[in-house]
């Protein structure tokens, strides 16, 4: 089982039934579709998904502000026919749109001959991304390779690396939680202390992705135990984008041996009701 996988209708490389045929080879039962800010995809995955015999979550991967600057989390369960979640998306993505126009302006600025059309044609209509906008300036030979341009252009702290205005976590978890969702916090690393994920628990959250490829086994076990001793359940997934191969914070399909009853367990904790967040 995989719960956190990426395509083409966010920054991975491969369209949703591709991913879901390399799921089926991969020998898995089970994979959440978790693209950026988008489910545009969880339709054609969860076609593909009935014909070759693998179960499809309806995912989708959130951005929400967090004391460092931006805290990623994952929504599972989540209905693609949702006006109140699409009309969220919708502002998420246009806030995508007008991040990337801004990086190529500034791009510009620095006599970096990028159009913002060679952007578009990289994320071939979905949701825009940094990746994107690296994976343009590659094909423009701007750039050595997509490393090569978040460590001259776009990583945090570069000169054309832009902000995302950001929905506060509370926001996120009452949006998910409306439509019956369960939401996981993702590749935590060092910061996924027990103080912190008290307040999140507090806020609404669900679980922990404890499996991940940025964690090693030390990070796995703290994450796994801290998440056991406050009442949080636990995720994990690869962070497949696709081909070509990953690097170190993303890992090839199916790598991170996620447990089938980890996915039991988030099922039978839904809620049965569209729930608001504590206040």
């Amino acid at each position: 089982m995989d719960l956190h996988v990426h395509s083409t209708a966010s920054d991975g490389s491969l369209p949703p039934a591709i991913v879901v045929e390399r799921a089926v080879a991969a020998g898995l039962q089970s994979i959440a579709l978790t693209d950026h800010d988008t489910l545009a995809g969880v339709p054609a995955a969860e076609e593909a998904g009935r014909r070759h015999g693998l179960r499809v979550i309806g995912g989708c991967e959130f951005s929400s502000a967090a004391p460092w600057g931006e805290m990623h989390v994952l929504g599972y369960f989540l209905p693609s026919a949702s006006p109140v979640l699409e009309a969220f998306l919708e502002r998420c993505r246009a806030d995508r749109v007008r991040r990337a126009r801004e990086m190529v302006t500034r791009l510009q600025a620095m006599g970096v001959a990028l159009d913002y059309d060679h952007v578009l044609a990289q994320s071939k209509g979905g949701a825009v991304g940094r990746p994107h906008v690296a994976r343009a300036l590659v094909l423009e030979q701007l750039a050595q390779d997509v490393s090569d341009a978040f460590d001259r252009f776009l990583g945090r702290g570069r000169p054309a690396f832009v902000e995302k205005v950001l929905p506060q976590f509370r926001e996120v978890a009452e949006v998910v939680h409306g439509v019956r969702g369960m939401l996981s916090v993702a590749h935590l690393k060092e910061r996924g202390t027990r103080s912190f994920l008290e307040r999140l628990k507090y806020e609404g959250l669900d679980a922990v992705e404890t499996r991940h490829p940025s964690h090693d086994p030390d990070v796995r076990a703290r994450l796994a135990g801290v998440a056991t001793r406050i009442g949080l359940l636990t995720t994990g997934g690869s962070d497949w984008h696709g081909d070509p191969e990953p690097g170190s914070t993303h890992g090839t399909i199916g790598s991170q041996q996620v447990p089938a009853e980890w996915l039991d367990r988030l099922e039978a904790a839904r809620p049965t009701a569209p729930e608001a967040v504590r206040s």
